[in-house]
């Protein structure tokens, strides 16, 4: 068991929440009273994972997608009205941790997605921002094989463009909506980039520049980060965890 101001405490430190710039806050986003014993995890803070969440009695719900972003309408109605009226009701608390779950070495969505993938060496680009990373393949792949480990990994055939025929030795990746640092990726070596999402000219940057993309998908890419760091704070606070997948397909 642990207070809640006292788990915010912990992960806002264990995540460097004030060192990571972001489009929305970090950290506690519905606060309610009673202590954590019961902690759900889920990529994003839907009415279906909220509603999971009191259905099991869980006292807090950690999430990698909350509310509150950057430049959305502040009143609490409509469909986030519902959300927030749930978990009040229900008196369960909300975390949420966004690019900082991203960018944690250990825990983080990126660090998640190279393991599953059995990238080797797996680390972040040195000199960016922590949120692509690069490793190399221990067996290269043509970029027809390196579809099919990503579609076993992850449950979900990846959208594949071929921008070369060389034997596929270095990745690089950033997991969500990262499609537009493809130069980036390209630039740091990349014979493949993966990331979440494709949009209209990553196909022809694809192509132009000589690295193969493939498009895994948002929510596929960003399972592991809220798993990893529901299943340490179970182990630390002694809490019981339970993640549940809420199937999304983009």
């Amino acid at each position: 068991m642990i207070e809640i101001a006292a788990l915010r405490e912990y992960c806002d430190t264990l995540l460097g929440v004030a060192e990571q710039p972001d489009y929305c806050p970090n950290g506690l986003q519905v606060e309610c009273e009673r202590p954590v014993r019961r902690l759900m995890t889920g990529v994003t803070a839907c009415q279906a994972l909220v509603d999971a969440a009191v259905a099991w009695e869980a006292d807090a719900l950690l999430v990698h997608h909350g509310y509150f972003w950057k430049g959305e309408a502040a009143p609490l109605v409509g469909i986030k009205g519902r959300r927030v009226r749930t978990l009040i009701c229900a008196g369960v608390s909300l975390f949420a941790y966004h690019l900082p779950l991203d960018v944690h070495p250990e825990l983080g969505n990126n660090r998640g997605l190279g393991d599953r993938l059995g990238v080797a060496e797996p680390q972040p680009v040195p000199g960016g921002d922590g949120l692509l990373w690069r490793g190399r393949m221990p067996t290269p792949h043509d970029g027809e094989a390196l579809c099919r480990l990503i579609a076993v990994a992850l449950g979900r055939e990846p959208l594949h463009i071929a921008g070369h025929a060389r034997p596929i030795k270095t990745i690089v990746w950033c997991t969500g909506g990262a499609q537009g640092r493809i130069e980036q990726a390209a630039l740091a070596g990349a014979d493949a980039f993966i990331s979440g999402e494709i949009s209209e000219q990553t196909t022809h940057q694809a192509r132009e520049l000589g690295v193969d993309y493939f498009a895994a998908g948002h929510h596929a890419t960003e399972r592991y980060g809220v798993q990893a760091l529901g299943a340490h704070l179970a182990e630390r606070f002694a809490l019981t965890h339970r993640y549940v997948e809420i199937a999304n397909p983009a």
